[in-house]
């Protein structure tokens, strides 16, 4: 695939958060855990600096999902119940993305998520980039590049997936599901801001005392986190849950509260292990996840949501 020819310059421009309201989507594979959807509350709660347009429901395999397909419906599905509680409406705002992931190199996977992106990224200004935010498996994002290549100069790609450029392996979840997909992202030159996640987005820990004390009873949505999180897992003694998709939403709401370096865009080879080379154009990596402003942001957001 012979992608645009990234220009250094206007990378780096691209990798300062803008400032002002950002334009953005966000790709989540809903369902798969518990955190997309604090990550999508987030967002949306958030309209004083995130425009949010349509939210894509991205693939996932594992055990709440027998394929891929299943995985992105159940995400579709979930979108769906957050925006019920959130009183919002779904019309011509979530899209459905692939039910597969990449499995040759540069094959792009078409889908309504895809198309969609596509056609809001060819309406951005050359100054107000359309942010792409994407808290799963980067399939629906990689395919709508691989079909229209121009759009890297009109979007900026917020990712968490992988593990640290240091780290000793990479096989993440999201990364490891497609790895063709992250190989698009890190080769296409398109402007990068990634979320690692272990050592990064990790420190994203709470737990459902912390929950129940400040979201539980504030209002719908409040309930709602509460319930799925209380329902993780049978056991809560001790226990804290990482919230890690939320790290990518922060990123773009306050970006004080994200630590993060400059980088060459690393190369993904076939045993998951980062390759190196300085030459590559540059993307931005987070090195630390400043917690306690993230949560006390999301918790106020979720108990005034009641009011």
């Amino acid at each position: 695939m012979n992608y645009l020819k990234p220009n250094h310059d206007f990378l780096l421009k691209r990798l300062e958060t803008g400032e002002g309201r950002l334009r953005m989507v966000l790709d989540t594979d809903t369902y798969n855990e518990i955190d997309d959807q604090f990550a999508v509350v987030h967002a949306l709660l958030s309209p004083e600096r995130l425009q949010v347009e349509a939210l894509y429901a991205a693939p996932f395999h594992n055990d709440r999902s027998s394929s891929p397909q299943e995985g992105m419906e159940r995400s579709y599905e979930e979108i769906l119940r957050l925006l019920d509680r959130l009183e919002r409406s779904s019309e011509e705002f979530v899209y459905k993305g692939s039910t597969s992931f990449m499995t040759t190199p540069n094959h792009p996977l078409e889908s309504s998520a895809a198309e969609d992106l596509i056609q809001r990224a060819s309406e951005a200004a050359p100054n107000d980039p359309l942010y792409v935010v994407a808290v799963g498996a980067i399939t629906n994002v990689a395919s709508a590049i691989l079909l229209a290549p121009e759009i890297v100069q009109k979007i900026v790609v917020v990712w968490l997936g992988g593990q640290p450029f240091h780290w000793p392996q990479t096989k993440e979840f999201n990364l490891g599901q497609d790895p063709h997909s992250a190989r698009v992202i890190f080769d296409s030159g398109v402007p990068l801001l990634r979320v690692p996640c272990h050592g990064v987005a990790s420190h994203l820990l709470t737990s459902l005392p912390e929950l129940k004390e400040y979201i539980e009873g504030k209002s719908a949505i409040g309930d709602y986190l509460v319930k799925i999180f209380q329902d993780y897992t049978s056991d809560h003694y001790a226990y804290a849950k990482e919230i890690w998709d939320v790290a990518a939403v922060a990123w773009l709401i306050n970006e004080s509260w994200i630590s993060s370096k400059i980088l060459p865009s690393p190369l993904l080879n076939d045993d998951f292990i980062w390759g190196r080379d300085p030459s590559r154009h540059p993307v931005r990596e987070a090195t630390f996840v400043h917690r306690n402003p993230i949560f006390r942001d999301l918790f106020q957001k979720i108990s005034e949501d009641g009011k």
